[in-house]
């Protein structure tokens, strides 16, 4: 399926940028696409550039809007990078530099650890420029759904919610239980109290629910 003028405008800035990630574009990503057929599509059909990486998570994503594709190329840069990511969780950037580690097995972690950490975190907090088509903006239908805590940009809070649960062996369920009783602002403080119910039985953590706060 072939479209015309579908190439969007790109920034100066931003004129060797993927879209997605802001890593050097070699390639290009046009939605609707051919092996994905969108018939109630939110906008037009248009061309970004992309990442090689990022065209092929954006390929794979059966959605009906550009900024639905976004959100799938995030979560699929957050579970690649889940590990990068978690650095960041566990250590601050003075802590890591000051582990003593320069003479152990963990000497290289010691030095590239932090560097990764901060490529992952760049690469899934970019926010893509404004999306301009035949000199009109598109609206960006997706923005209000995004989730930021602890310095990370999260597709939404389901996906906070999975890595913090993968990273710290946290019961989802429970933790989504915990978020709705609190709310979203106050997701350190479930996070925090999911934690101190690691290994607890289920009966444990329904008491514990009932009581928290």
């Amino acid at each position: 399926m072939q479209f015309d003028n579908t190439d969007i405008d790109v920034p100066f800035n931003y004129r060797h940028h993927c879209w997605f990630c802001a890593e050097p574009a070699g390639h290009s990503f046009t939605f609707p696409h051919s092996e994905h057929l969108v018939f109630d599509c939110s906008h037009d059909p248009l061309t970004l550039p992309s990442c090689a990486e990022c065209a092929r998570a954006a390929n794979q994503a059966e959605v009906r809007s550009i900024w639905q594709v976004e959100k799938s190329v995030k979560v699929y840069l957050i579970e690649k990078y889940r590990k990068d990511l978690a650095i960041g969780l566990n250590w601050t950037q003075d802590e890591l530099a000051n582990a003593g580690f320069e003479e152990g097995s963990f000497a290289g972690f010691q030095k590239s650890a932090w560097f990764m950490y901060e490529v992952a975190r760049d690469r899934v907090n970019f926010q893509g420029w404004p999306l301009v088509l035949n000199g009109i903006e598109m609206v960006n239908e997706e923005l209000e759904r995004e989730f930021c805590f602890d310095g990370v940009s999260y597709p939404g809070i389901d996906q906070a919610m999975e890595h913090y649960s993968v990273n710290f062996a946290l019961d989802l369920a429970f933790l989504r239980r915990v978020i709705a009783k609190v709310g979203p602002k106050s997701f350190a403080k479930a996070v925090r109290f999911c934690r101190l119910y690691v290994g607890a039985t289920p009966n444990e953590k329904s008491l514990a629910l009932r009581e928290f706060s």
